[in-house]
């Protein structure tokens, strides 16, 4: 028989027990192609989906172990620098003062001012600002002074135990333009000046606590007249 001029037409598989060898193969060899290929269609392709699924997670689990491996091995290390962290944040809590400190503090601003000759015409603090677990708390000054005491003001403010920062500062020699580089010509070191600034003091917040409003000062809430 050959195959050749077989007529698919003409096949009967009832009578493929008939047929030749020949046949009885290629009969075999497409029943053995058609099993496998359904058996990959229902059974094979989806366990590879999950087989790579598997494998997704399990190069996932592994960074996941290399990061935490790396963690548990450094642990000592991240306490000591918590701890570190703990200990910085709380010494600056310390320079913020609380609600009752806070007039103190006005206090010791004013006074470092009229002690390094600063001649206010107004010292106004102004309502506070809630910034996350503290308060801001703007001074609003004016004042005239010449540069070098200007100059030991902002360095006695510095010094002082609790945070003040000096913000939005403008120096104009009397009679002649304002300047807001704080920095003096040549030769008038000693010459008077208009000062006007914000000074930024800053309070800690308990739970709970609310704002305080701006509150006068007696004596230095006003301008001299």
């Amino acid at each position: 028989m050959n195959l050749s001029e077989i007529n698919l037409n003409d096949i009967n598989l009832q009578e493929a027990g008939d047929w030749p060898l020949a046949g009885k193969l290629v009969l075999a060899v497409m029943v053995i192609v058609v099993v496998l290929g359904a058996g990959y269609y229902f059974f094979t392709s989806d366990q590879l989906v999950q087989l790579e699924t598997v494998t997704n997670e399990e190069q996932k689990l592994r960074e996941e172990f290399v990061q935490k491996q790396r963690v548990a091995a450094n642990l000592e290390a991240f306490r000591a620098q918590l701890a570190q962290m703990e200990a910085d944040l709380d010494a600056m809590l310390r320079q913020l003062p609380t609600g009752t400190e806070m007039p103190d503090l006005l206090d010791d601003v004013s006074n470092t001012g009229k002690k390094n000759g600063l001649d206010f015409e107004l010292f106004k603090p102004e309502a506070e600002q809630p910034r996350d677990f503290y308060a801001a708390k703007p001074i609003t000054i004016r004042a005239k002074a010449t540069y070098h005491q200007f100059g030991s003001f902002v360095s006695g403010v510095a010094a002082l135990p609790r945070i003040v920062t000096l913000e939005n500062v403008t120096l104009a020699a009397v009679g002649a333009a304002a300047s807001k580089s704080g920095k003096p010509a040549a030769g008038v070191k000693n010459e008077t000046v208009d000062i006007q600034a914000t000074l930024q003091t800053y309070r800690y917040m308990d739970e709970g606590s609310a704002p305080a409003r701006a509150t006068p000062r007696k004596g230095a809430g006003a301008a001299k007249k």
